[in-house]
Formats: C-alpha cells, sequence, structure tokens
C-alpha cells in the first residue's frame, strides 16, 4: 500500500505536481473556549493551516486544513467561510480526524464563477473540482445552511466519494423546497428569512454572558465582515442560486437508493430553516435526525463543543462500528489500521491536501474540561 506524501511547513510558498499552486499559506491560531476555572488542565489545540489555492483551470480557492486520518470535507453556510468555524474543526482533529473547509465561491479565499454563478450545480462542480485535486477519495461529507445543499448534491452525484452525508441546519428538504418555491412568486420572503438569518448570527456571539468568547469570534468573522463591506455584490450569485434552486428531493432519494448513511443535525429553535426539513431530509434519504435542544439556526459557531460531542457519541455507537467496519472493509482496511494506512486508503498518493496539512503531535492535544452547552437527542424517521 503507497505511503502518504510527507508533510512539509505550511509557512512557505510551493507547487505540488498535482496541479494545484500553494499561492498563499498561513498557520492560524487556535481560538480556543473558555476554560473551567476550576480545573487545572489548560486545553491546547491543533492551528489550522490556511491557503490560498489555484486549481488546474486557474481558479482560486481557500482551504483550511489540519490534522490526520479519515477526512472530513466541511463546506460553510451562505456568507460565511471555512474558517468561522475554526473552534469547532480544531475540536474535532482533536477526536482523530483531517478537517478539510473549503469556501465556496463567492465566499472566504475563493473568487466568483465566472459563468454560471446563478446555477447550485455550477457551485458543487466547484467543489467537486477541489475535492478531485486535493486528492482526496472519499470522505465524511459535512455542510452548514447552504453548504449542506452542496454537499448532498455532491454525495448524491459522486455516492461512491461519500462515507457519510452530515448535515448542520441544512437547506435541504421539502419544507425548504416549498419555501424557495414560494419565494420565486415572491423574493420579499426569501429576504425575510436572510433578515432573520442576520439576526440570528448577531444573537450566536455570547456578547453578555461570555465575553471573551465574544471577541475571539469576532477576530474570525472580522476577514469576512471586511471582505463583505468591500464588495458587497459578490454574495448576489449565490444568493440568487439559492432562490433559483431545484428541488432537492432527488438528491435525499439517491442517498437512500446508493445507502449512503445520512445524519441530519438540527436545532430546535431554527427559525430559518425549521426543524422539519430536517426530518424531511431524514426520511427521504433513509437516515436519522439529531435534535439540537434549544439550538438556533447557528447553534454551532455559539457553542464550539457540541458537533464534536455529537461526533463522538455518534461514531462510538454499535451501529457506527458496523459501518466503519464495512467501509474500512471496502477500502482494503482493517478496523484498527493507523493513520498512515488510513491515510493511504483515503488520500492519492502525493495528494496535495497532505503537504498542506501542518506538523501536529497527535498525543499532545489536550480538548480542556469544557462540556457542551447544549443537549440533544436522536430521531428516526418511521
Amino acid at each position: 500500500m503507497a505511503k502518504p506524501a510527507p508533510k512539509r511547513s505550511a509557512n512557505s510558498e510551493r507547487s505540488t505536481d498535482k496541479g494545484i499552486d500553494v499561492l498563499e499559506s498561513r498557520d492560524v491560531e487556535p481560538i480556543l473556549g473558555p476554560v473551567i476555572a476550576s480545573e487545572a488542565v489548560s486545553p491546547t489545540l491543533p492551528r489550522l493551516a490556511r491557503h490560498t489555492i489555484e486549481l488546474a483551470d486557474g481558479h482560486r480557492v481557500g482551504v483550511s486544513v489540519c490534522g490526520r486520518g479519515v477526512p472530513i470535507v466541511m463546506v460553510h453556510g451562505y456568507t460565511a467561510e471555512g474558517m468561522l468555524y475554526a473552534q469547532t474543526l480544531s475540536r474535532i482533529v482533536a477526536a482523530g480526524f483531517k478537517v478539510i473547509a473549503i469556501d465556496t465561491a463567492d465566499h472566504g479565499g475563493t473568487q466568483g464563477l465566472p459563468t454560471g454563478g446563478a446555477n447550485f450545480e455550477e457551485y458543487t462542480k466547484l467543489l467537486g473540482r477541489v475535492i478531485d485535486e486535493l486528492g482526496i477519495n472519499k470522505a465524511i461529507l459535512v455542510g452548514h445552511s447552504m453548504g449542506g445543499r452542496l454537499v448532498t448534491e455532491y454525495a448524491a452525484r459522486n455516492p461512491e466519494r461519500a462515507l457519510t452525508v452530515i448535515l448542520l441546519d441544512a437547506i435541504v428538504g421539502e419544507p425548504w423546497d416549498r419555501i424557495v418555491a414560494a419565494s420565486r412568486i415572491n423574493p420579499l420572503v426569501l429576504l425575510g428569512i436572510g433578515a432573520v438569518l442576520a439576526v440570528d448570527s448577531v444573537s450566536t456571539v455570547p456578547f453578555l454572558k461570555d465575553p471573551k468568547q465574544a471577541i475571539k469570534f469576532a477576530r474570525l468573522t472580522r476577514p469576512m465582515v471586511r471582505g463583505h463591506m468591500a464588495n458587497p455584490l459578490h454574495i448576489a450569485g449565490p444568493g440568487i442560486s439559492i432562490l433559483r434552486s431545484r428541488s432537492s428531493k432527488w438528491m435525499l432519494e439517491r442517498l437512500a437508493k446508493e445507502r449512503v448513511p445520512l445524519v441530519a443535525i438540527h436545532g430546535d429553535r431554527d427559525i430559518v430553516v425549521p426543524l422539519s426539513t430536517a426530518r424531511s431530509a431524514a426520511r427521504l434519504s433513509r437516515g436519522m435526525v439529531v435534535v439540537v435542544e434549544g439550538g438556533r439556526h447557528s447553534w454551532l459557531l455559539k457553542d464550539p463543543e457540541t458537533l464534536p460531542a455529537i461526533l463522538r457519541e455518534m461514531f462510538a455507537t454499535p451501529g457506527a462500528i458496523k459501518s466503519k467496519t464495512r467501509d474500512f472493509a471496502a477500502m482494503g482496511l482493517s478496523i484498527d489500521a493507523s493513520v498512515e494506512e488510513i491515510e493511504a486508503a483515503f488520500y492519492e498518493p502525493d495528494a496535495p491536501i497532505l503537504a498542506m496539512t501542518p506538523e501536529i503531535d497527535l498525543d499532545a492535544i489536550r480538548p480542556g474540561p469544557r462540556r457542551p452547552r447544549f443537549r440533544w437527542h436522536t430521531e428516526i424517521p418511521g
């Protein structure tokens, strides 16, 4: 079995032989959550490396990466960017994964689409090109809000590339499709949703309850806000693509047919994308729902501990072990495969993403003692 490419420093320009040029890169300091004062243990979380790469066709894309092992490809929500989720991503790395956050077109470090910028399928195609050129063979696909729509469509069109699809308050499911249909008749419907989303995003920041966390979150949002202020029209294309998007039903049914596992994790107080959307997505895909109690649309930004805790619980269940055994066996791996063997199977030899990953000491990672702020429960649609 081929060995993965050796890791290289993420602090200098470099090129690979896979068609990707790394134009700019830097290590990003971990943004740590607050520590319980009575605890003596200090959290030690890894840094994410943030890159701007150039694909073979010249398209510039923002990618953030850290960790070792099975890849988790994370796609952000509308108007956001991958690094906005840095606190959560660092904790997922600590759980034993490689996280790869990809900025979609017209967001973060990714340039807009030259043509087709008002068509969701073109955004999905760009996501697919990035995954291909990074050298990722198969991954857990995670998407928040708009990103959930993109990873669902990508998995439906490429089911062999998806280990699992994890939707976070995603805009897929029949209730959301009906909202979009109503928006075509009256665009004010979608404008109203956008206004609610803006209020939800602002209320996500714990200004009063946790000022230190608010300051840390502001550090992450500063580049995003600066980019929106410099060019407020650059997110028009993705917004129009949401308005013009077609039914997501076929995607979810395709995942069911191809037996791609789907988990819809959703806040029960999300008034932007209602919980019924997640239940519909899980029913159509024969998946499951995890209800985050008290969570609004951006609950994972409010508390970086909850999603990693849910993932740890999911992958610790007997059913998950059985699924992992099946998936690993299909890739020629044993259940107790080493990190090196896993990376040799899940990535192409000399995959660019391996060279872009910063060195970390997995044994030195200490997530810290803070418990998840939210509670959750699981539903299996009938």
